[in-house]
Formats: C-alpha cells, sequence, structure tokens
C-alpha cells in the first residue's frame, strides 16, 4: 500500500515543533469536596496484532481521570508489584503527588487541579528495561467557563515495540527484531464519526515513549487552542499537522464543514514515515447546525502571568544528555542528593538548556510551566509549555516564574527507544 502523503523528514518534523509552538461542555463552581481517586497498578493485555497473541502490560485498569478547575483529588495508591509511582504530566503546584522527591506509596495524598487542561497521568518513570512496558492515561480537567464546542474527544497515542512472540520491550532496553505498532486510546485504529458544521474538540497527547511525533487531519483546518494543558491564542496548524514531543499535549478545534460522507485520514509522522492511524468521517445525519459556528475565542485564562520579569532573575544552565553527569536514572535518585539549583519562591528563573547528546533530547519541567526565550532573551514565545525537545548542539532558554515552594522534578531523555530516562531536581523555597 502506498505511504500517507504526509512528506516529512526528521530535521522538518524537528522544526515544525518550533513551527507549532509559533451539546456545550459547561460546570460551574469550584468543588467543595475533593473527589477520590484510588488507584493500582495491575497486569493487563493489548491487543496489538491481529490473529496473534494479546500483549501483556502494565496499566491501570480504566480509571476516569475527569475532574473540573478547582478541584482537590484525593490519590489514594497501592503498589501491585511493579510501578513505584506515578508521574503526573503539567499538575502544578501539588508538591504531595510530586514523584521521587515525595514518593507516593499507599497513603492517600492531595492533587489541587489549579488549572483547567489537559494532562497526562504515566506509569514509566521507572519501567526503563522492565518486564513489561506500560500504558499511559489522559488526565482531563474541565474549564469552570462554558466551552463552544459540540464533542470533547482525546486522542492518546502511545508507540510499542512487540517481538515476534507477542511480548513488549521496555523503552532503555535494545529493541532488537521488535516491530513498531501505534495505538489511540489502547486500540489500533480510531474512527470518529461527526455531524456536519459540528465543532469537536480533540485532545492531542503524545505518550510515545521518546519519539517527537506530528499529527494531521488531512483536508482539514486545525485551530490550536491550547498547549501542553495551557491555553494559547488560537492559530492553525501548519499545513494541518500538530508536532508533540514526547509526552506533549495539545487542544485542537476541528470545524467540520465537509459534505456529508467525507472522510479524512488521521496521520502519524515520527520523522521517518507516515502512517494512517484512524479517520474521522462526516456523518450522513442532517447537519448539527445551519451554518459553521463562528471562529472560537480563546480559552478561558488559567490565571497564568501575561509578563514574566527576566532583570534579576536566577539563571542556570544545564547541560542534557549526559548519563555520567549529574544525571540518574530514576531507579538511583537520591532525595539527599543537591539540587540542580534553588529558587526562591516569586523569583523568575531562567535556565539554559544545552543538548550534547548526538540526537535530539526531550526536557521535561515538573511543578511549573515555562515560556520558550527569544535568542537574544528580549521577549518570548506566546504560549506555555511543560516539555520542550532541543535538537543536539542546541541551546534553548526557557523562563518560569517559581511560584510554587517545594521539591520538583525534571527529566531529560534523547529521542532513542534505548536511551535512558533521566532525572534531577530542583527547589523553590
Amino acid at each position: 500500500m502506498a505511504s500517507p502523503k504526509f512528506p516529512l523528514n526528521r530535521r522538518e518534523l524537528m522544526a515544525g515543533l518550533g513551527a507549532v509552538l509559533t451539546p456545550i461542555w459547561t460546570s460551574a463552581g469550584f468543588a467543595q469536596a475533593g473527589p477520590e481517586l484510588q488507584l493500582e497498578d495491575k497486569v493487563e493485555s493489548l491487543q496489538l496484532r491481529s490473529g496473534a497473541p494479546a500483549t501483556p502490560v502494565w496499566g491501570l485498569g480504566e480509571p476516569i481521570l475527569k475532574f473540573k478547575r478547582g478541584d482537590i483529588v484525593e490519590v489514594g495508591w497501592r503498589d501491585g508489584g511493579h510501578i513505584a509511582m506515578l508521574n503526573w504530566r503539567g499538575i502544578n503546584g501539588a508538591p504531595e503527588v510530586e514523584p521521587l522527591p515525595a514518593r507516593l506509596y499507599k497513603v492517600t495524598k492531595q492533587m489541587p487541579l489549579r488549572h483547567a487542561g489537559t494532562f497526562l497521568c504515566e506509569l514509566g518513570l521507572l519501567g526503563d528495561g522492565t518486564e513489561r512496558p506500560s500504558r499511559a492515561y489522559p488526565l482531563i480537567v474541565r474549564e469552570n467557563e462554558a466551552v463552544a464546542v459540540d464533542r470533547d474527544e482525546v486522542l492518546l497515542i502511545e508507540d510499542w515495540r512487540i517481538r515476534p512472540d507477542g511480548t513488549g520491550v521496555s523503552p532503555g532496553s535494545d529493541p532488537a527484531d521488535a516491530m513498531i505498532i501505534h495505538t489511540i486510546n489502547g486500540k489500533t485504529s480510531f474512527d470518529l464519526s461527526a455531524r456536519r458544521h459540528e465543532r469537536v474538540r480533540l485532545r492531542l497527547i503524545n505518550s510515545c515513549q521518546r519519539s517527537v511525533i506530528a499529527i494531521k487531519l488531512e483536508g482539514i483546518d486545525v485551530r490550536v487552542v491550547a498547549i501542553d494543558g495551557q491555553p494559547s491564542e488560537p492559530f492553525q496548524a501548519r499545513n494541518g499537522a500538530v508536532v508533540l514531543a514526547p509526552g506533549g499535549r495539545a487542544d485542537v478545534f476541528v470545524d467540520l464543514i465537509a459534505p456529508a460522507g467525507t472522510t479524512a485520514a488521521i496521520l502519524l509522522h515520527d520523522g521517518k514515515e507516515a502512517r494512517t492511524i484512524g479517520k474521522l468521517v462526516v456523518s450522513s445525519d442532517p447537519p448539527i447546525r445551519p451554518a459553521p459556528l463562528p471562529p472560537a475565542p480563546p480559552l478561558p485564562s488559567n490565571g497564568l502571568p501575561e509578563r514574566i520579569e527576566l532583570k534579576g532573575a536566577t539563571r542556570v544552565d544545564l547541560a542534557l544528555g549526559d548519563p555520567q553527569g549529574e544525571w540518574v536514572a530514576p531507579a538511583k535518585f537520591n532525595a539527599n542528593a543537591p539540587p540542580s539549583f534553588r529558587a526562591k519562591k516569586g523569583r523568575t528563573v531562567v535556565l539554559a538548556l544545552t543538548n550534547r547528546a548526538a540526537i535530539a533530547t526531550v526536557f521535561h519541567l515538573h511543578g511549573h510551566h515555562f515560556r520558550l526565550l527569544d535568542r537574544l532573551d528580549d521577549g518570548w514565545k506566546p504560549f506555555w509549555l511543560d516539555t520542550l525537545a532541543i535538537e543536539p548542539g542546541q541551546t534553548q532558554r526557557i523562563a518560569f516564574a517559581a511560584e510554587h515552594a517545594g521539591r520538583w522534578l525534571i527529566e531529560s531523555v534523547a529521542t532513542d527507544w534505548a536511551a535512558p530516562r533521566l532525572v534531577r531536581w530542583y527547589a523553590v523555597e
């Protein structure tokens, strides 16, 4: 079968990352009583190949991780024999559930959901080289204001390395003769049907272990409204493609204006080749309304500052891609080791991130979102991030306001399946 028309190589994919970064749902008020969430890891099976044995993986069953902004979730955790902790991506200011610096075992701890958006619960922080790979789960925090969409759908994309006998290869290990399989929401294909003139909110999540990917809806305008869980000024995705680093998320609005029966392929590109992983179909049902909705306004703000004061900032140089330095594997993390830096609460922190690896490396900051600075430190990109992919030999500068006191993790991993995940920590005091 001919490859989908999605010409892109690895360099273009990374460049695209920079370009992408360049009924109605309602709820009211804040939670009065904290919802409870009891989680336990267990062995599950995924059917990843037709007619072949299912692949055993670590998972959480099918937890419902949907809340609203202002909830304080009581998270209970029971270690079922493999995963020693959960890794919540994008949740700011929740030190009790921070992995490694504040380990979460069988006790119940509080996770305040300060921001609405699309977040991620990972099980693989300690998963390198283990017996079987693990799943990830979307964490959805709804706005307390109305959002002008008819549908709200999650597309959580994962990649797997499967041996001929059907067993999976964990990241941090040599995949050898394993084949690559991608899933959306745990399935090898994803089909979505919607009515003409319907507006669909797609929450795109790259939960691939090491790969930067691009997701494209062929022939459809895609409007980006949030990145890494934080609202952005709406903008059109270049060529309809959204580029995401591992762990990255983007919320997009899609208005279906094509005639009934139109099918749009959902394409995934990992820098090597394009794959069709699903489709979006305009159903033959009558249009949901006589005409398309007008352009949507920005999503409600989560209250992050419009400006960051760079004068007098705490400035730190961090080299990535060096497993022999102060970066360590999560299993070897020592909370008594000195932090990579300390910052006073309320102070601006500027990090100069230099990738010394031979391939692109992904940086993830816990506890806070950051701005990507312009080259001369005289401005920043108009969006917030918690994850950034950096090309080899390149230095990127980021800035964040150290709002939340605590001990916070930082992660680094090269974009190769066998590369180890590495961690350090920082303190806000």
